[in-house]
């Protein structure tokens, strides 16, 4: 049942209480009780707006490999990726490097700069960058179907 609930919810999160109900033949309030003990276990993180990054701006992309220090903790780089406002996802990887970082930026010169505040960070060691030309596919988590 919590797997239908998260799977309408990843469709449409502004569905309602009742409507989602309609859906799983639950009342609305059974609804809520679930969807908030999905919040408070952490199953649902939260609720947010998908926006279009070139609608507000933000039209150059990159990912880009960091290569750190031999004691740089996951710890240390979630901080340090944090205190930049480009970077939109950080991700510990098995390979040579020893992070991938998603950033965004306005244009090319930002995403410089963003880079070289990125580099400019103690641990880092060095770089490897791949700007984004296309992006071809970006998906919600998937919710396993119901058994």
């Amino acid at each position: 049942m919590d797997q239908r609930i998260v799977a309408l919810l990843t469709a449409d999160a502004r569905s309602s209480y009742a409507e989602i109900g309609a859906k799983v033949s639950l009342s609305a309030p059974a609804v809520k009780r679930r969807v908030d003990r999905l919040r408070s276990s952490g199953v649902i993180k939260g609720f947010t707006t998908v926006v279009d990054p070139a609608a507000v701006g933000w039209t150059t992309e990159a990912f880009v490999e960091l290569f750190c220090t031999g004691r740089t903790t996951p710890a240390q780089i979630t901080v340090a990726t944090r205190r930049h406002p480009e970077v939109v996802g950080a991700y510990t990887v098995s390979g040579e490097a020893d992070a991938l970082v998603h950033l965004r930026a306005a244009d090319i010169g930002h995403l410089e700069q963003a880079l070289e505040r990125l580099r400019a960070e103690p641990f880092v060691t060095s770089t490897r960058s791949m700007i984004v030309l296309s992006r071809l596919v970006e998906t919600p988590t998937p919710v396993p179907a119901p058994e």
